[in-house]
């Protein structure tokens, strides 16, 4: 256990399982009082009382919970020092052309409109805690795209550029806003995969294997840690050389 995050504040949305659970226990491990933010409050509870952390019940896609959300963050601990914008949803698998229309709403909501939300009524408390640092969840697909999956690959795209215009207005009051592209990451659901599926699709990957939460994870605290004072604006990719070919 480290202090480099003694004394912080930090929201990680989407931390009930996953990536968001690993950076909610990275964080509470280096000294951070945690709000763990997910639409399922059950889930989310489980991940607080293992961490010592403060469960929230919160839909990105709802402007006025997410606003909520940040309230709950400063009135529980006192201030508001760091947002891991990591809440998303995969949605429907079709071509653009039958893309369903509720499908592509609802990728939007959250993916897209979930990050603006949570930038913009979190940016006004972290300015008020002397500063902090902002990581927003992208993917592989915020550089390349897929098949099948216009809404997430567009929402992942936008979520970039919204890093690095956020980046370019706060660099100078103190809060540094970056972006993380996991590649394909070890889950129960690929876990479940028939072998023949999970092999081709770790094998889409120069080294051979998915990534973990815990490897995005550590990316991800880096960029939130003082030892990444000169970073911002940046698109970090964490994807075994996926996207180097």
């Amino acid at each position: 256990m480290t202090d480099r995050f003694a004394g912080k504040t930090a929201i990680v949305t989407g931390a009930a399982s996953g990536i968001g659970a690993a950076v909610a226990r990275e964080l509470a491990a280096g000294g951070a009082r945690v709000v763990v933010a997910d639409i399922k409050l059950d889930a989310a509870q489980k991940i607080a009382d293992e961490i010592g952390g403060i469960a929230a019940e919160a839909d990105m896609g709802d402007a006025q919970a997410v606003e909520a959300l940040c309230d709950t963050a400063v009135s529980e601990t006192g201030a508001l020092h760091y947002l891991v914008n990591n809440a998303g949803i995969g949605g429907p698998q079709a071509p653009v052309g039958d893309y369903p229309l509720d499908g592509w709403k609802s990728v939007i909501d959250v993916n897209l409109n979930g990050v603006f939300y949570g930038m913009r009524f979190a940016i006004p408390k972290i300015e008020a805690a002397g500063g902090g640092a902002i990581v927003n969840m992208a993917s592989i697909l915020g550089s390349v795209g897929i098949a099948q999956s216009s809404a997430y690959v567009a929402a992942k795209h936008a979520l970039v550029g919204l890093t690095k215009s956020a980046a370019i207005e706060y660099a100078q009051k103190g809060i540094r806003i970056n972006a993380v592209g996991p590649g394909f990451i070890e889950t129960p659901l690929l876990a479940n995969l028939p072998r023949e599926q999970y092999d081709a699709l770790a094998g889409q990957h120069p080294v051979g294997r998915l990534g973990t939460s815990e490897e995005v994870s550590a990316l991800t605290c880096f960029l939130l840690s003082d030892a990444a004072g000169f970073i911002t604006g940046s698109y970090h990719l964490v994807d075994g050389g996926y996207t180097a070919q």
